[in-house]
């Protein structure tokens, strides 16, 4: 009965954290993103013959910001379907 409930509580425990994982991960970037997006709008709005070079460097940042949370997403699925602390007690 010991090793069934450590199974558990390891189960338990992993999807609270891909729940963490994926929900801070998904709010971070929404926000960071909305900051990015209204700095680049007020920034075109009062200087529009930069809008070109600006919109380059946001689409970059907007990848990047992408990027770290998809990153996030890929280890929570990691964690979620080839979970290591599972194997030590199998």
């Amino acid at each position: 009965m010991e090793k069934l409930q450590m199974l558990a509580m390891i189960q338990a425990y992993t999807g609270i954290g891909i729940g963490l994982m994926i929900g801070v991960g998904a709010a971070g970037a929404c926000i960071g993103i909305g900051i990015m997006s209204s700095k680049f709008l007020e920034a075109a709005a009062r200087q529009p013959e930069l809008t070109n070079s600006l919109q380059a460097k946001v689409f970059l940042l907007l990848g990047l910001i992408d990027a770290s949370f998809i990153i996030g997403v890929g280890l929570a699925m990691m964690f979620a379907f080839a979970n290591p602390p599972l194997a030590v007690i199998r």
